[in-house]
């Protein structure tokens, strides 16, 4: 680490700044730990002033295709991000965007749509292993189910759900693709590396998680 700056939040629209400042001590990656509109105004104005000519990546903490979608590959293009989901990572995820593509429109498909999709499908084999009347009329027992049954979907492949209730699943490294590598709609990300799941997410004893401790 070679340092850090703080920007002002919320209400922040211009990062030049502290851009600069974080230009100046000559990094190889500036991290930005921020999400949402900052995140885009930060690559916005990094990609102004040419950071990538400079020889400076750009690593988001907090990323989703959405956001690169609405950059565009031209200003998006060598970031680096993580996210737990991607449309055509492997034959099951391709599967899940098939299905889903003519309900959603235009729109691209993050971790966020897919982690909905995946933890209502894992409750509802909870309640069918259980029994309906039984789910109703306990819903910690049903947690308890949900917890004790393997998780299995197409869009994070199998896990499992810690006793602190943290799902465990594979993690990924992506950078975005340059425009002239891009295959068609959405297609942004190529895959960098794999974090399996025991290892992706803070360790259980780390959590001070009060269900642990009961």
């Amino acid at each position: 680490m070679l340092g850090a700056t703080r920007t002002p939040f919320p209400g922040t629209t211009d990062f030049s700044s502290f851009l600069v400042q974080a230009m100046a001590a000559r990094p190889k990656v500036i991290g930005l730990a921020n999400a949402g509109s900052d995140t885009i105004n930060c690559i916005k104005q990094a990609a102004e002033f040419g950071l990538a000519r400079r020889g400076i990546r750009l690593a988001s903490l907090l990323m989703f295709l959405p956001d690169v979608h609405a950059l565009g590959l031209a200003t998006a293009q060598g970031l680096i991000c993580t996210e737990t989901f991607y449309w055509d990572l492997n034959e099951r995820t391709r599967a899940f965007s098939a299905r889903v593509r003519p309900h959603i429109g235009s729109n691209a498909l993050c971790m966020n749509h897919a982690g909905g999709y995946a933890s209502v499908v894992h409750y509802l084999k909870a309640v069918a292993d259980m029994g309906v009347a039984a789910a109703k009329a306990n819903g910690a027992e049903t947690v308890a189910r949900m917890k004790a049954m393997p998780c299995d979907d197409d869009c994070f492949g199998p896990g499992s759900i810690r006793p602190d209730g943290r799902k465990l699943h594979p993690a990924y490294l992506f950078e975005v693709k340059k425009p002239e590598e891009s295959r068609g709609p959405f297609d942004y990300y190529k895959l960098l590396q794999t974090t399996g799941g025991a290892e992706a997410f803070r360790p259980l004893a780390e959590g001070g998680c009060a269900l642990v401790r009961a």
